[in-house]
C-alpha cells in the first residue's frame, strides 16, 4: 500500500506526535526511510521521537508565529518539507449552551488555523520542488455529528474544506491534499472522552465504548493507530499521485449506514 517500489525518501513534519496517530506516523515514517521533524507542545515528544529516529520541535500551535516556526525549523534541518500531516488534536464535550468559549476557540486555532497556518507555510517548499503531500488527520466527525462536541465537529468539518481547498490549488503544482476520517482509535485522546461521554449521558463506562462509540460501526473494534499510519504513508507516496481532495474514511464501516 505504501507505493515501496517507487519510494524515495522525503522530509515530513508531522504535529501532535507524543502518541496515538502521530506517534504511529513518525514511527512509520522514520521506517520507511523519511526524515522526520516530529512537532507536539508536549516536551515528553522529544523521547518519543529520539526513540524511532527522528527529530523533534516543541511548538504550541495554537499560536501562528509556533506554526510557521515548525515549518522553518524543517527548513533549516533539512533543507524543504515534503510532507505535512496536521494530526494536533484536542478534545472537550459539553452542550452547546455550556461550551466554555475558551476551550472552543483554542480546539478551533489548534485543529483549523494551525493546519491551514502549516500548509500555508510549506507551501512555497512543495511548489518550488514540484512536489508535496498535505495530510489532514480529520475524523468520521467531518462527516457525521455527535451531541456535545460542536467544536471539534466544526473544526473537522472545516478541515475538509480546507483539503478541498488545496488539492484544488495544489494540483499543477504537484501538491496533492487528502484527508483522512478515522472513527475512534485507540488513542488517549479517545480514552479521556469515555469518562466525559459517561458523565454527559449519564452512563457507565463501558456503556459509553459499546452503545456510542461502537454503536454505529459494523466492525465492533476500535482503530488501531498503526491502521492509520498505514494509510497516511500510502498517501505520502508516488503511487498516490493521482489522489487528491479526497475523504478517506477507516471508519469500521460507521458511515456506511
Amino acid at each position: 500500500m505504501t507505493g515501496s517500489a517507487t519510494f524515495i525518501p522525503r522530509v515530513a513534519l508531522v504535529t501532535g506526535t507524543t502518541s496515538g496517530i502521530g506517534e504511529a506516523v513518525v514511527r512509520h515514517f522514520s521506517e520507511l526511510g523519511h526524515q522526520v521533524l516530529a512537532v507536539d507542545f508536549d516536551s515528553a515528544g522529544a523521547e518519543v521521537a529520539e526513540r524511532v529516529g527522528a527529530s523533534f520541535f516543541e511548538a504550541d500551535l495554537t499560536d501562528g508565529e509556533a506554526c510557521k516556526a515548525a515549518v522553518a525549523e524543517a527548513i533549516r534541518r533539512f533543507g524543504r518539507v515534503d510532507i505535512l500531516v496536521n494530526n494536533a488534536g484536542i478534545q472537550h464535550v459539553a452542550p452547546i449552551e455550556e461550551f466554555p468559549e475558551a476551550k472552543w476557540r483554542q480546539i478551533i486555532d489548534l485543529m483549523l488555523t494551525a493546519p491551514f497556518l502549516l500548509t500555508q507555510s510549506a507551501w512555497p517548499s512543495m511548489r518550488e520542488n514540484g512536489w508535496g503531500r498535505v495530510i489532514n488527520i480529520a475524523s468520521v466527525h467531518a462527516q457525521v455529528a455527535s451531541p456535545g462536541k460542536s467544536a471539534y465537529i466544526s473544526a473537522k468539518h472545516g478541515m475538509i474544506g480546507l483539503t478541498k481547498t488545496a488539492a484544488l490549488e495544489g494540483g499543477a503544482q504537484g501538491i496533492t491534499a487528502n484527508a483522512i476520517c478515522p472513527a475512534y482509535v485507540k488513542t488517549p485522546l479517545v480514552d479521556n472522552q469515555i469518562a466525559d461521554q459517561a458523565k454527559l449521558h449519564g452512563m457507565e463506562e463501558q456503556e459509553v465504548i459499546e452503545q456510542i462509540m461502537l454503536k454505529n460501526a459494523a466492525v465492533k473494534r476500535l482503530i488501531e493507530p498503526g491502521e492509520v499510519a498505514e494509510l497516511v504513508a500510502y498517501l505520502a507516496s508516488n503511487s498516490a499521485g493521482a489522489v487528491t481532495g479526497s475523504s478517506w474514511n477507516i471508519d469500521l464501516g460507521w458511515t456506511a449506514q
